[in-house]
Parts: C-alpha cells; sequence; structure tokens
C-alpha cells in the first residue's frame, strides 16, 4: 500500500538517492548531475510557503517517489510548475497518480489556477504520465541546453485546476 505526506528534511537522503538513480539512467530528466541529501535539503529550505512537496512511501516507510509544486517568475500568476519523481522499476503502480491527486488537491488550496509540467520531449514515460493526468501541451521549446551540454526538445504541457 502506498501513502502519501508532506515531505520534510528528514525525507532528504532517501528522495537524494531516488532522484540520482534516475538521473544516472539518463533521458528522464533535464537534471544531468546528481544530487545529494545537502542538495535536497537545500531545495526543500529554498521553497517559498506556496510551495508544496509530497513523498509516496510503502508500508515499510521506504519513499518510492516524490512532487513537488512551486511557483516559477517565468510563468503567469496563478501557475506553478510541478515535477515528479518515481522510484526505478515502479512505473505503473500508481504512485505517480496517488502523488498527482494530492499534490493536485493542495495546490487548487493554495489557490493555483493551473499547473504546468515541462518536460524533456524524448522523455516519452513522462509526456504519457502527464497526458494520463490530463496535462495537454501548450508550448514546444526547441533546442534546450542542458547542464551537461546536452541539446533537447521540451514540451510545456498544462492542467487547468
Amino acid at each position: 500500500m502506498i501513502h502519501i505526506r508532506h515531505a520534510g528534511p528528514m525525507d532528504a537522503r532517501d528522495m537524494a538517492a531516488l532522484l540520482t538513480a534516475i538521473i544516472r539512467k539518463g533521458g528522464s530528466t533535464a537534471l544531468t548531475q546528481e544530487v545529494t541529501r545537502e542538495t535536497l535539503l537545500g531545495w526543500l529550505k529554498q521553497t517559498p510557503p506556496n510551495s508544496i512537496w509530497h513523498v509516496a512511501e510503502d508500508d515499510t516507510g521506504t519513499i518510492q517517489g516524490f512532487q513537488y509544486v512551486k511557483p516559477n517568475a517565468n510563468l503567469p500568476p496563478g501557475a506553478c510548475d510541478i515535477a515528479t519523481f518515481v522510484k526505478l522499476g515502479t512505473n505503473g503502480l500508481g504512485i505517480g497518480s496517488k502523488l498527482f491527486e494530492t499534490t493536485k488537491k493542495a495546490a487548487r488550496e493554495l489557490g493555483y489556477g493551473w499547473i504546468n509540467a515541462t518536460i524533456r520531449a524524448d522523455n516519452t514515460g513522462g509526456l504519457a504520465y502527464y497526458q494520463s493526468r490530463g496535462f495537454e501541451d501548450y508550448t514546444r521549446l526547441p533546442n534546450q541546453k542542458l547542464c551537461n551540454g546536452q541539446i533537447v526538445d521540451k514540451i510545456s504541457k498544462r492542467y487547468d485546476l
């Protein structure tokens, strides 16, 4: 059974390990440099009050995924960005769905009107995930340079709350 709860500093190590495994595999996140516990702690501490972080954990307390929404100065007021990370090998088990249902409700409660997801165009799994949640394409960003120098297109999808 998967349980969703707010993420906190005590989760940073496990969240970093989960995300680093995804980064090492490559192809499904725009992040290209491994992250540490300290990296995640910094992200958690630097998020504005209208940010939401959730973790999905199993009955043993092992984190199976996490998701966050936060404001982005490049988006209009009332919009926020979303990021979702699910433990490798657990796709299709409903972890992302449970995270999104909780995050969506919290985003509405904070007054957001819509959620933006910007995904690498070559990340078919990520594109399918957001599409299956009801996100709709609204722009394509060609030739985006990642931190490692790789050039990829990105697709922005919108979910109206």
